[in-house]
């Protein structure tokens, strides 16, 4: 049988048609700004996201890097929830490479809250570091694809520019949370000075994410884009690959969500496991109470489920493009047959 992967919904091959799409895309050399593709992709997400300018960048974790370097810059602190991409997954770039420092901050479903933010914004005392930035990811990766609800974003946006801090939103997977919610990408992103969204994950591209702000923070962006060697030529075979995704593959995600609570449900239902929380999105964890999580994922694996054991006792199933209902109903019957 072929492997049902549940790794990670960055595991999905281009469709043949997104392959088409790429072999047949208008080129240009990007860094002189010609490459068509590049262009007509950049300004469409910047439109679907409500803001004035995109960049095109390898990945997500660069898009991330570059609105750490411009908005916290080197000496600066950055409040962010403590399960956040950019602390677990990004090996510490922003200490690293744009100088700023990455507060983790507590809070239920991977959400940040005003009320527990303004207890870290640091005082104006001459050892103090300088607050400069707050950043949110939705959907939340290790907080089980949770989303952002409107009022959520709403008041942390308000608490935030009293305080005169903008906000960066980690929205690898803001599809999936707009799909999820039945709002406009735009609606979500408005709470937010800058946006990084990805197609390598759910939405079945194979390389690239898009980085949007303002005009003139997008200007900047490009040159820190070049500083760390994500200058690129003819990418618009790349950009190709994401327009395609944009065009045909986002509607799909509701159904990665509907597998995603079929695959609990299975579970709840097995001997084995526990689902702390009910998955809002494409991103299911599951707990194994008196077993190891990596011995588990190895049984499920030669059973041909394949999925990611994150600590001793957990375990993380990813639905995707990839993943058919078919193969979804076998997975079930895998995970409640498994012991």
């Amino acid at each position: 049988m072929e492997p049902i992967d549940l790794r990670s919904d960055t595991v999905t091959k281009p469709t043949p048609g997104m392959r088409r799409a790429m072999a047949e895309a208008p080129v240009g050399d990007d860094v002189y700004g010609e490459d068509p593709s590049v262009n007509k992709l950049q300004d469409h997400v910047a439109a679907v996201l409500g803001k004035e300018a995109g960049l095109f960048v390898p990945s997500g974790s660069m898009g991330n890097l570059i609105a750490l370097f411009l908005q916290a810059g080197r000496g600066g602190e950055v409040l962010a929830h403590e399960l956040s991409h950019i602390i677990h997954y990004e090996l510490a770039s922003g200490a690293a490479l744009a100088g700023c420092q990455i507060v983790p901050i507590p809070g239920e479903r991977g959400v940040l809250t005003p009320q527990v933010a303004e207890r870290f914004v640091r005082g104006s005392g001459y050892s103090n570091a300088r607050t400069k930035l707050v950043e949110i990811e939705n959907t939340g990766n290790l907080a089980g694809g949770s989303c952002y609800r409107g009022d959520e974003l709403k008041a942390l946006r308000q608490w935030a520019a009293s305080r005169s801090l903008p906000v960066h939103m980690d929205g690898a997977r803001l599809w999936n949370a707009a799909i999820a919610q039945g709002v406009e990408p735009a609606s979500l992103a408005a709470f937010a000075d800058t946006v990084m969204v990805c197609f390598s994950k759910g939405l079945g591209a194979p390389v690239g994410s898009v980085l949007a702000g303002s005009k003139d923070f997008i200007a900047e962006a490009l040159r820190v884009r070049k500083m760390l060697g994500g200058g690129m030529r003819q990418a618009g075979i790349l950009a190709a690959g994401a327009l395609y995704a944009l065009e045909h593959h986002l509607a799909p995600l509701a159904e990665d969500h509907k597998h995603a609570r079929k695959l609990a449900e299975s579970l709840e239902a097995s001997n084995w496991a526990k689902v702390p929380v009910k998955p809002e999105t494409n991103i299911l964890f599951a707990e194994t109470p008196g077993r190891n999580a990596a011995t588990v994922a190895e049984l499920l694996s030669g059973r041909g489920v394949r999925c990611s054991a994150l600590s001793s006792d957990r375990i993380r199933f990813v639905t995707h493009l990839d993943v058919t209902s078919d193969q979804t109903d076998k997975a079930c019957e895998i995970l409640r047959t498994l012991f």
